[in-house]
């Protein structure tokens, strides 16, 4: 399948401290790649580039054959490229239902003109918003909790209620960071499960960060190994946890 990110030769620095040191990846179109390696390997830097959260020093990101390079994070929005947060990013004092509804953009609710106007239009396209946010809302398991305030949800749900965000959008890429910290191991399989279904059903492409490797194990293919903010190695878990260059930067000369 050809890529829908394309990573070239991209540099990163913090004053004398380079970070991400002529990187290059791409991730295909329709997959789950997962993206690992050690402590200080460069995994959140080159994942907060690629999502516009951090301009890059040099090289280039494209996203389905396009220049997106140092493109912020909201016009990547609009492009169908979003992430999520290892801390979850809910409105607290919405219900979860509402936080749904607040993700499309260009509502014409949010316009004076069109509540003053066309008021018919706003209550039609608020009705098929909440509807939308209702078909979502089930399909991850939260409609029991729908009507509580995001705030009070536990860790596992805010987590499941940010992979719902991502579904009242057009999105293409979905860039997961951490999305297993916090979350306990019955609601960690709800969001596996609800990840292999968007991927399966409608074709939503994902880059995973990931420290949890029983997650990484289920849901990756390929898995991509940084060290020292340059790729050490791509392939399949099975390839990636028998490879010793993997196993010396995780555990160590010796570990073996």
């Amino acid at each position: 399948m050809p890529s829908i990110i394309d990573v070239k030769h991209v540099n990163k620095a913090f004053g004398g401290l380079t970070v991400i040191d002529d990187c290059s990846i791409s991730v295909e179109r329709g997959s789950i790649t997962g993206l690992i390696g050690p402590n200080g390997a460069g995994k959140s830097t080159l994942f907060n580039i690629i999502a516009g959260a951090l301009p890059l020093d040099s090289g280039q990101v494209l996203l389905d054959g396009e220049d997106i390079t140092n493109l912020p994070a909201n016009q990547l929005f609009h492009k169908g490229l979003l992430r999520t947060f290892q801390i979850a990013h809910e409105f607290s004092q919405l219900t979860a239902l509402e936080n749904l509804m607040m993700v499309p953009p260009n509502q014409l609710g949010e316009s004076l003109f069109s509540t003053w106007f066309k008021p018919g239009q706003v209550r039609a396209r608020e009705t098929e918003v909440r509807q939308r946010a209702l078909e979502v809302i089930d399909f991850v398991g939260l409609n029991h909790v729908r009507n509580e305030l995001a705030g009070n949800l536990s860790g596992g749900q805010k987590k499941l209620l940010e992979l719902g965000r991502t579904m009242m959008t057009d999105a293409r890429v979905v860039l997961l960071d951490e999305i297993a910290a916090g979350v306990n191991r019955t609601l960690l399989g709800e969001l596996i499960t609800n990840i292999e279904r968007l991927n399966r059903e409608m074709g939503y492409t994902f880059l995973v960060i990931e420290h949890d490797m029983d997650m990484i194990a289920r849901l990756c293919d390929p898995v991509i190994v940084l060290a020292q903010g340059r790729v050490m190695v791509e392939g399949s878990i099975e390839e990636i946890q028998n490879n010793p260059e993997v196993i010396e930067a995780y555990f160590g000369a010796g570990a073996a």
